[in-house]
């Protein structure tokens, strides 16, 4: 795995993930990805969120180009201890704040809003197609903010209610939703 761009622009990064119940994002699609938001975001001014964040990898490229403020949630240890290895490695302690819980407990009790919030959740979660629910029911979304959901051909959430449009790559779709005004 790689950051793209940023201050970390091309490190490489190896996590110790054969056994681990986490699917990375993909470079080709990741990439894809950061282009759009490249267009759409002030990643300085971002208080984004990471939930099911395996690697940190979406953390790792956010605070890369400037974001101050990432938050990562995942409830894997092994996953939680290398983002905390990650973090003091890239000397970001303080731009990112390590969460080890469920999400969906997490986004229950959360109380803070964020402007960006991306979940990349494993496929077969039997739960994936609440998220967006949940997420929006517990205000999380800031109320321009940018909620992207990372899911496969299996998933479709053009008729929800905050969805605005989607990006396919492949296997990799990545669902993107904005709190409705008023």
């Amino acid at each position: 795995m790689r950051i793209i761009s940023g201050r970390f622009g091309g490190r490489r990064f190896t996590p110790p993930a054969k056994n681990w119940p986490t699917r990375p994002t993909t470079d080709i699609s990741k990439e894809g990805l950061f282009n759009m938001l490249q267009n759409t975001l002030d990643f300085e001014k971002t208080i984004m969120l990471d939930l099911f964040g395996g690697t940190g990898n979406h953390c790792y490229e956010f605070i890369s180009r400037g974001c101050q403020d990432a938050t990562y949630v995942d409830k894997h240890g092994p996953a939680v201890h290398f983002v905390k290895k990650m973090a003091k490695e890239l000397q970001v302690e303080n731009e990112l704040t390590i969460i080890k819980s469920d999400v969906f407990k997490f986004m229950k009790s959360a109380e803070r809003t964020y402007n960006y919030i991306f979940a990349g959740p494993p496929y077969p979660l039997p739960t994936l197609d609440k998220i967006p629910d949940i997420l929006f029911q517990n205000n999380l979304l800031a109320e321009d903010g940018l909620f992207v959901l990372e899911h496969n051909p299996n998933h479709d959430f053009s008729d929800h209610e905050c969805y605005v449009k989607e990006r396919n790559y492949g296997q990799t779709i990545f669902a993107f939703f904005r709190q409705k005004k008023g």
